[in-house]
């Protein structure tokens, strides 16, 4: 048995897995006040279409982060909640959104500064 922490069938890729999705850790955020509609999570969310948001709650639903109810109202309403699983990803997603919030302006700058320098062409050869 190995005890590298990142091999593909460790418990620690595995949540990386479910984090590096952008919209994973949208919707879970999306869903911490309680339970909502998927028109409710589009409107919070914005920028996310019909489907990629359906894709989204399966996957999440699959995890086991996220619960299915559907009412019998007519017409019929369905909505989503975070499980008890999916609630105990939301101390990870924030300290991860405080970090980006702390060090985004660096990372951005990183990027143009790259940008930038694959634009210049390089120095001249003697």
């Amino acid at each position: 048995m190995t005890t590298d922490a990142f091999l593909a069938d460790c418990r620690a890729r595995l949540a990386f897995d479910l984090l590096s999705n952008t919209w994973n850790a949208v919707v879970l955020w999306a869903l911490r006040d309680g339970p909502r509609r998927p028109v409710e999570l589009r409107e919070r969310i914005g920028g996310i279409s019909s489907k990629v948001l359906t894709e989204t709650l399966r996957r999440l639903q699959f995890n086991g982060l996220v619960d299915r109810q559907a009412h019998p109202d007519v017409p019929s309403r369905v909505e989503y909640q975070l499980t008890t699983l999916g609630r105990s990803l939301l101390a990870p997603i924030d300290a991860v959104g405080a970090w980006a919030f702390e060090h985004g302006d660096e990372v951005m700058a990183a990027q143009e500064a790259a940008c930038t320098s694959a634009l210049q062409p390089p120095p001249p050869t003697r």
